[in-house]
């Protein structure tokens, strides 16, 4: 190990800290997803948009290996001859079951291998040099991109048909619910990041974005709020639709959101990983596309909020004019502020978390729903791709709407104010909701 005198040296090793806690956290995640389903569940697909979870398993090992064992490392390959197989760019998510993939036992004894040689080089990798060495970096990539993972093997899960083989606690109790908007005064913000030393390249850089003052909804949309939209007939009046929203509503035979189902009495239920629950009216919807979003916001007489209106709300602080990491400041989240890290297996009521709360008092903006905006994903100002053009330039343009926020099944690492996910805008089998905003009447300017 390179050693590193006075102050320096002890950052270091709080780093190499961070590093192998980050890593460890996201590793048992991945074994609690898989080791609870036998090797008939895990060689299933589950769905013909997702990959089958011992592809997931692998490929979690493959990336792990092709950065930090063969690229930070410079060690000889483990499984060179499974590159292929496991390149998310070379087979689509339909295919893959027909692929000679590792069988569980087989994935299991790669990654379990890949991380044994992986302590080796964080113990060995000096982490104070420039690129992929530069503050940990390559090892935050890799934890972020296990985390992303975890996260869509969540969403098989949720998926899956069968007994229910997750648990978790529920979520806390709500005593005041929030509702109404909050207004959100003109002006210049900082969006984007220079700083965080684990910010993605879609997250950079830093730059000034002037917002006109817009009011935000102070919580996501309810399951209460939803089915007022569904029972006036939201799904059933193409004049709340875009076109091909509409034309999406009709081929998908879209008549409520994913998982919602209705008894012979009319009362409303959600499959939740397999067990059917009462719906909750005060908990955010999810599993709704971005098409549902919009013709909800038609209805409502409102619209989905832009992202950069989004990051203003979530991270501007009015009264000191600077930019937080998080809306409730610069602290990293924890169970008081945000619906995180699959502690929860759903979203928490809307007030759950007070003291998560942005200063100007927007609430749950971090976990619980992924929120989709009215943004394409498109670069920022001065994009540079790093450190492969994959992760994000390949996505730009096309069809794409941002979410922001992060979900119950994000992980802190992969969540943060400036942290971008894009999708399909038909998507929903993602942990996705949304909120709404509007612009500013004359007297409120």
């Amino acid at each position: 190990m390179q050693q590193v005198p006075g102050t320096d040296r002890a950052e270091t090793e709080r780093l190499r800290e961070r590093i192998a806690t980050v890593l460890e956290r996201a590793r048992r995640r991945t074994v609690g997803l898989t080791e609870c389903l036998d090797e008939a569940e895990l060689v299933a697909q589950h769905s013909r948009i997702m990959s089958p979870l011992v592809w997931d398993l692998a490929h979690i090992g493959n990336q792990e290996e092709l950065w930090l064992v063969r690229d930070v490392g410079g060690r000889e390959a483990v499984r060179s001859d499974i590159d292929e197989l496991y390149d998310a760019f070379k087979h689509a998510r339909v295919d893959r079951p027909a692929l000679p993939l590792l069988d569980p036992a087989q994935a299991r004894v790669y990654v379990g291998t890949v991380r044994e040689k992986v302590w080796d080089v964080l113990e060995r990798t000096p982490l104070r040099g420039e690129g992929l060495l530069r503050d940990g970096f390559a090892f935050g990539m890799i934890a972020q991109h296990e985390q992303q993972h975890d996260e869509t093997m969540l969403a098989t899960h949720q998926l899956r048909t069968g007994d229910a083989v997750l648990a978790a606690p529920a979520t806390p109790v709500v005593r005041t619910p929030v509702g109404g908007e909050v207004v959100i005064p003109a002006g210049e913000f900082t969006m984007g990041t220079d700083t965080d030393p684990w910010a993605l390249d879609n997250e950079r850089p830093a730059h000034p974005v002037h917002v006109p003052g817009f009011a935000i909804d102070a919580a996501p949309v309810t399951n209460e709020q939803f089915l007022a939209f569904l029972t006036d007939g939201g799904y059933d009046r193409p004049e709340l639709w875009s076109e091909s929203g509409w034309a999406h509503r009709q081929e998908a035979g879209l008549v409520a959101p994913q998982f919602w189902e209705q008894d012979g009495g009319g009362r409303w239920w959600r499959r939740v990983f397999g067990v059917m629950q009462p719906l909750r009216p005060q908990q955010p919807v999810v599993h709704v596309c971005w098409f549902e979003a919009e013709a909800y916001a038609n209805w409502s007489g409102k619209r989905l909020p832009t992202e950069a209106e989004w990051e203003k709300a979530a991270r501007h602080d009015p009264v000191s004019g600077r930019t937080r990491r998080f809306p409730w400041g610069d602290a990293d989240p924890s169970e008081l502020t945000a619906n995180l890290g699959q502690r929860h297996l759903e979203p928490a009521d809307a007030g759950a978390y007070p003291a998560g709360a942005s200063p100007a008092g927007v609430h749950q903006l971090i976990g619980d729903v992924w929120e989709w905006t009215a943004s394409g994903f498109d670069p920022y100002p001065g994009f540079h791709a790093f450190p492969y053009r994959e992760y994000s330039e390949v996505f730009y343009g096309g069809d794409y709407r941002v979410l922001r926020g992060g979900s119950f099944g994000a992980d802190e690492v992969a969540c943060r104010g400036t942290f971008r996910n894009w999708d399909h805008p038909i998507r929903r089998q993602i942990f996705a909701g949304f909120r709404l905003a509007r612009d500013l009447r004359s007297d409120e300017h």
